[in-house]
């Protein structure tokens, strides 16, 4: 049965770079990035606000689609809200596929200090980047709060620390998690 794996965390975790190396290796599976559909959407750069729920919307559909083709879809995406998981999980019934939640976890120290670097290399910036430096700590501090309350009402959630893993050893354990289910 295909599956909708959702790699869900913080910013800053490795969601991203692992869904990039999971891909790598399993071909056919799609890498379905909507920080990278974001930016398909005109206006995103004056408010990005407007635009994620619509990405999100196309993402669905290109789940649905690829699912139904019988492949793998992962979704490297920061999701705190259960009405919109609910969407994604209903996404993949309807596609005959089956949803998974991995939760990558780091601790506030690491995920500021990955979030400092990944923001100063221009070739791993992001429009979530700019909204960081925007907000700051503090926002920061506020996306890893909403995540771990989110979390605690998600028991079927698989969590994964990747606070001392390089992405390679994270990689393994998502790898070894999906094996495991």
């Amino acid at each position: 049965m295909p599956r909708l794996i959702h790699l869900n965390g913080p910013s800053g975790v490795g969601k991203s770079t692992v869904a990039q190396l999971y891909v790598d290796r399993h071909p056919g599976v799609l890498n379905l990035d909507i920080d990278r559909i974001v930016t398909m959407i005109g206006g995103w750069r004056d408010d990005v606000r407007p635009v994620l729920g619509p990405a999100r919307t196309i993402a669905i559909g290109m789940a649905g689609a690829h699912l139904a083709d019988g492949r793998d879809v992962i979704m490297p995406q920061l999701v705190a809200d259960h009405e919109q998981v609910a969407r994604f999980e209903s996404a993949a019934r309807e596609a005959g596929g089956e949803y998974r939640e991995i939760a990558l976890t780091a601790d506030r120290f690491t995920l500021r200090e990955r979030s400092t670097v990944r923001r100063d290399r221009a070739e791993t910036r992001t429009f979530v980047d700019d909204v960081l430096d925007e907000g700051g700590p503090r926002l920061l501090a506020k996306i890893y709060d909403d995540f771990d309350t989110y979390l605690r009402d998600r028991p079927d959630a698989i969590v994964l620390g990747t606070g001392d893993a390089d992405a390679d050893r994270t990689y393994t354990a998502l790898v070894t998690a999906l094996t495991d289910l």
